[in-house]
């Protein structure tokens, strides 16, 4: 049973290290070291010293097709082909990495007993003297042949130190199981960091020993962890601070000396903290060993971003015309990362008939003010004064609004939220002119997160329920809405390459008496870029005999999406979205309209661009056969 534990550190070496290898070439100058390129720019190569030039072929055996490009990635032989080393012995030694590197790769496929042979000008690397001399009449022929040989399994797995008492199976280390590098790595930290979620922050691998069998082709196992005492935090000390107290970021963090060392606790103070937005860099480090008291001193070191900021954005529906936005904001206001934050848009360009009638168009004008960490850690406190001018083919509308609300965080998922709000309307719509409304309404939400990401999920969902009781002054009419909103995402493939992403909404009003009573804004009307897809804004929505649009009491949303992407920065989203809206409080499903349709997605580090193309199923008469629509982010 021969052993390789060298060669296998190695490959698990040039594994681990390889992340850190970027990062620096993303910081530092171009470094060459005998023709092999340790980071840098192309640029660099332009002045190598003693330039040698090579051509280089890769036979990868009966490797299947995603092994092989596997391989073929990993070669920097192959990579660099166009750019010459330095030196004779800069060729060789670039030669000599390939081949670990290839090695490695082998290795992270379970793939044990593959052999990597590596010739320069015709003669094998591990024949050739110290100080090698090439013909260089031409460029020296570099070839590389791999017999990727069979796959290994696990064999024999056994945990030792204080990870005896844990069952391998757990981590993913069973009998006949994948026995690939990187799998037992990974397995390895998830035993520590299972010791570690015990409280013990000093936690290490301390041996990984692999034995592979190449008769019966499975590898043998055995990982030995010391966990060291359990350990509560120690001091918080915070660094970087220049503008932010130092104070406010211990207490946003929610780490406090005396807590049993969590590292889950960790990462989800340091995710806190970045979300506040006034820091473009936030670190924890845990010391490496506990004080004289027996806690681990944990060090928040942050650096600040820009606390000013402004912005302009831009969307465009093909029914609805354009709009344009603009802000201003502060994210730290009085030093503690309050927000405060101006904005303004304007919509319904695409509208306008005459460059003079600008007031056709539909603004928005708006001041938010927010407190993190207010009266606890896990409360926000938020002001907002909004004013905004709405036409629609409906009713035309006049509202200004103040509200301010409380939000307190249950667990990093699920938040609690409780406010009030006072809203006047001015409202021309289907059951009369200049009507006006004063509101008073008690707003009580419930929200759940669990998504990867908010700009771009992958999976999880996103959950809102919202009660708001509400007292109309002018005509003494007292109702209440209740609305729901439930969003799952679900990824398969590589790298979630297919994500199916889908949406329901409801909502229902109750009270008022007759429906001319509440304010129209409180109405529900069903159609959009944001809702169905392929109806114009609010085209949704029961009508007198007359025709015209009233709002209803009662709707229901639904949409799906396929969200696939076809390059890392391309993808394509075919689409179907279904609507109704009644004018009981209980749905009745008699006018059911749906709209069907393809996106274009474009990757960005701020999110998607996103471009739809829509039309509706079931068109109204004298309604739009089609809409296009762009904006940021995907659709929800």
């Amino acid at each position: 049973m021969p052993k390789f534990s060298h060669a296998f550190r190695l490959g698990l070496a040039l594994t681990v290290a390889s992340p850190f290898s970027i990062g620096i070439a993303s910081e530092a100058r171009a470094f060459e070291l005998f023709g092999f390129r340790l980071f840098g720019s192309d640029e660099a190569d332009r002045d190598v010293i003693d330039p040698v030039g090579y051509t280089i072929t890769l036979d990868t055996g009966d490797a299947d097709r995603a092994l092989k490009k596997s391989l073929e990635r990993t070669s920097l032989l192959l990579a660099d082909e166009e750019q010459p080393v330095s030196g004779d012995l800069g060729l060789v030694i670039k030669a000599r990495d390939d081949r670990d590197r290839l090695i490695a790769t082998l290795y992270e496929n379970a793939l044990y007993g593959g052999i990597v042979t590596v010739t320069i000008d015709g003669r094998d690397i591990d024949s050739l003297p110290p100080n090698p001399v090439f013909d260089r009449s031409r460029p020296v022929p570099v070839a590389i042949s791999i017999d990727p040989g069979q796959t290994f399994t696990l064999g024999e797995v056994r945990l030792e130190g204080d990870a005896a008492g844990l069952n391998p199976e757990e981590f993913g280390l069973e009998r006949g199981g994948n026995a690939g590098s990187l799998v037992i790595l990974k397995s390895a930290e998830q035993i520590a960091e299972s010791l570690r979620e015990q409280g013990r922050p000093l936690t290490e691998v301390t041996r990984r020993d692999v034995v592979a069998d190449h008769a019966t082709k499975t590898v043998d196992l055995t990982i030995a962890v010391e966990a060291g005492p359990v350990a509560p935090l120690g001091a918080v000390t915070v660094k970087g601070a220049r503008a932010v107290d130092s104070n406010f970021v211990a207490y946003y963090s929610r780490l406090r000396p005396g807590q049993t060392y969590s590292p889950e606790q960790l990462r989800k103070a340091g995710e806190r903290l970045r979300t506040l937005g006034v820091f473009s860099s936030v670190t924890i480090d845990e010391a490496e060993s506990l004080d004289p008291s027996g806690s681990l001193p944990i060090g928040i070191t942050v650096s600040e971003g820009k606390h000013r900021y402004f912005g302009i954005g831009a969307s465009y529906s093909s029914l609805d015309g354009g709009g344009i936005e603009g802000y201003w904001g502060h994210r730290n206001l009085f030093g503690q990362a309050e927000s405060l934050r101006i904005e303004g848009s304007v919509r319904g360009l695409g509208e306008l008939k005459n460059v003079s009638d600008v007031s056709s168009l539909d603004y928005t004008a708006g001041i938010t003010f927010i407190k993190p960490g207010a009266f606890v850690p896990s409360g926000t406190l938020e002001a907002s004064v909004k004013g905004s001018t709405l036409k629609t083919d409906y009713y035309d509308a006049a509202t200004v609004t103040g509200k301010v609300s409380y939000a307190y965080e249950l667990t990093d998922a699920d938040s609690v939220n409780a406010g009030v709000s006072l809203a006047y309307d001015s409202i021309d719509d289907a059951f009369g002119k200049g009507k006006e409304y004063l509101t008073f309404g008690v707003p009580i939400g419930y929200v759940r997160d669990t998504r990867d990401n908010r700009l771009n999920a992958t999976e999880g969902h996103y959950g809102t329920l919202t009660l708001t009781p509400s007292y109309e002054f002018f005509g003494q009419t007292i109702f209440s809405s209740l609305e729901g909103s439930i969003s799952a995402y679900l990824g398969f493939g590589e790298e979630d390459r297919f994500v199916l992403a889908g949406r329901l909404n409801a909502g229902t009003l109750v009270g008022g008496g007759d429906l001319s009573a509440i304010p129209a804004t409180r109405r529900f009307f069903a159609g959009g870029g944001g809702s169905v897809r392929g109806y114009s804004f609010q085209e949704i929505t029961p009508r007198t005999a007359a025709g015209g649009g009233t709002g209803g009491r009662s709707y229901v949303t639904a949409n799906l999406e396929a969200r696939i992407n076809v390059t890392e920065t391309i993808g394509i989203v075919p689409f179907l979205d279904i609507g109704t809206v009644t004018d009981t409080s209980v749905p009745d499903f008699n006018d059911i309209k749906m709209g069907a349709g393809v996106g274009l997605r474009y990757m960005t580090p701020f999110g998607p661009l996103r471009l739809d193309v829509a039309v509706p199923l079931d068109p109204y008469a004298g309604g739009n056969r089609y809409a296009i629509y762009a904006g940021i982010g995907q659709s929800f």
